[in-house]
């Protein structure tokens, strides 16, 4: 790593709840449809595994207090499918940012894990990315909040990375209450 770089982590706020879900499904759509070897993997057609999504997605019921509600955005916490469409719609995402993003904001280092994502930039470009991300999505519905290292330190999912003097990272993984050096 670079002197003006830093270590950051974003995350989206509740991403299952607040996926478009019929912008998704189109997105789902057309990758389905590019797929070319998708009549050989199976018997229903797109347009019937679409149909099934859709009604899968969009009849989600729940109770609270005695009382049944109806969720009206997003995909269902806890659903099977939700995941699924969850990571998809995040790579769209991730490619629009890749796409369209300014050199300036891009960053040197981008890894993802669903909504979890660890990346190396510029320090003076932050701020810009993340308000950058948070157009990304034309609905205005997903956003990212990030964390920026700390003394050299940043935790991202089950790791500890920590920047040494020498430009070089290393990973340490959390076991109980303790870290265990796996990678340098």
């Amino acid at each position: 790593m670079e002197d003006d770089e830093v270590l950051i982590s974003h995350d989206v706020v509740s991403l299952s709840t607040n996926i478009p879900l019929a912008y998704s499904l189109k997105v789902l759509r057309e990758r389905l449809e590019r797929d070319k070897s998708w009549s050989h993997k199976t018997l229903p057609d797109v347009d019937d595994v679409m149909e099934l999504l859709e009604f899968i997605l969009t009849t989600t019921y729940f109770c609270f207090r005695g009382q049944i509600y109806r969720q009206k955005f997003g995909a269902a916490m806890g659903s099977p499918v939700s995941p699924l469409v969850a990571n998809l719609f995040m790579e769209y995402l991730e490619q629009k940012l890749l796409d369209t993003a300014p050199m300036e904001l891009k960053p040197r280092l981008w890894k993802r894990y669903v909504d979890d994502i660890f990346e190396v930039v510029k320090k003076s470009s932050v701020e810009g990315l993340t308000e950058f991300l948070n157009n990304l999505d034309d609905f205005g519905s997903i956003k990212f909040t990030y964390e920026m290292e700390s003394e050299g330190k940043l935790p991202f999912l089950d790791l500890l990375i920590i920047r040494k003097d020498s430009g070089t990272v290393n990973l340490h993984k959390y076991t109980g209450n303790r870290l265990i050096l796996t990678s340098t």
